[in-house]
């Protein structure tokens, strides 16, 4: 009788490991999660630099007047009072 009973709790123990090692709900979704989670880590950190270096460009904006003078004029061609404006034409060659 306890011989039948160890082989009955043996077979249910294998099944059990089973459906632990290939079911969608086990360890394979396990798996693909823990991988999931560290990519996601590390995008989460791509933006957190990404958004520490947009953090300092406003904070410099907001308080330094030369970020904004140099935005000025690379985004709006604007130039300063004291400055002067040379644009150069490339000659057309007669080629």
């Amino acid at each position: 009788m306890a011989r039948y009973l160890l082989i009955l709790l043996g077979i249910a123990g294998l099944g059990l490991q089973a459906e632990l090692w290939f079911s969608d709900d086990g360890f394979r979704k396990t798996r693909n999660l823990r991988a999931a989670v560290a990519e996601q880590r590390e995008h989460n950190e791509a933006l957190r630099v990404r958004n520490a270096a947009l953090d300092a460009e406003v904070v410099n904006l907001k308080q330094g007047h030369e970020a904004a003078e140099e935005r000025a004029r690379s985004d709006l061609g604007m130039i300063g009072q004291a400055e002067t404006f040379y644009q150069v034409v490339p000659a057309n060659d007669p080629d």
